[in-house]
């Protein structure tokens, strides 16, 4: 398991932790043993977040250490807006090319390694091999995401999965936020980090540039962590767009 996984993992573990899950439980559904996801806990009650992350012996100094304070703060500004070039929300390389027009240096790289000290770089959903599940994952996947992914597929239009989290502080004082993110092509992450929870206009902002990129073919987006049935505005909004499939992920499926 490469660093970047483990640490990746390592968080998540201490999520589902927060969130009431025993050791074993959140060693299972993370993949870690159980010593390392005490360890990760352990890490997160003495030192906070940034303790969580493990960093190898030799390793120096992080791209996300080069990062000073005037751009780590211009870089949580533009998260809180939308991209100026249509996107639905910001990707390394598009915050490394804005940071740049603020008199900035710094890599996509540099900005991944800052988004995953802050707890800022969710995994995609693991829906290889569901479909042969015997599990309430495996029938919502068998019955709700496979025939839409193919149906959208056959079309030429995208298949994104996305998400709205509680997002951790990081080391900067800043409170804790939340944060609405897509995986593209190939995992490509795509986030917002909002200082309180979406509205509405958030959410169907993202949607609208989904649809707007997809030139008039279907989009299925998986989204996980809100239930849009109880708001209207969504609801009619999801009625008028039937070119947008939105799936929602039940809860406690994953």
């Amino acid at each position: 398991m490469s660093p970047e996984n483990l640490n990746k993992r390592r968080l998540e573990a201490v999520r589902r932790r927060l969130d009431g899950q025993t050791v074993a439980a959140a060693a299972k559904q993370t993949g870690l043993s159980a010593p390392t996801v005490s360890a990760a806990w352990k890490a997160f009650r003495e030192g906070g977040w940034e303790a969580v992350p493990v960093r190898p012996r030799g390793r120096k100094t992080g791209q996300a250490a080069r990062l000073d304070s005037t751009a780590q703060q211009d870089l949580l500004r533009r998260l809180a807006e939308l991209p100026a070039d249509g996107e639905p929300a910001w990707s390394s390389d598009g915050l490394a090319e804005a940071l740049e027009q603020q008199g900035h240096t710094a890599s996509p790289r540099a900005i991944e390694h800052w988004l995953e000290a802050r707890d800022l770089k969710p995994e995609p959903l693991a829906l290889e091999g569901l479909e042969r599940r015997r599990s309430t994952a495996g029938r919502w996947y068998r019955q709700q995401v496979r025939p839409v992914q193919e149906r959208v597929r056959r079309a030429g239009g995208a298949v994104w999965e996305g998400g709205v989290r509680a997002a951790s502080p990081g080391d900067t004082g800043n409170p804790r936020g939340y944060q609405l993110y897509l995986h593209g092509k190939r995992g490509r992450l795509y986030s917002r980090c909002l200082g309180a929870p979406p509205r509405a206009d958030d959410y169907l902002a993202m949607f609208e540039r989904l649809l707007d990129q997809a030139a008039g073919k279907p989009v299925a987006l998986i989204f996980r962590g809100a239930w849009f049935d109880p708001v209207p505005k969504i609801r009619e909004w999801l009625e008028q767009h039937p070119n947008i499939h939105l799936i929602v992920v039940p809860p406690n499926a994953f």
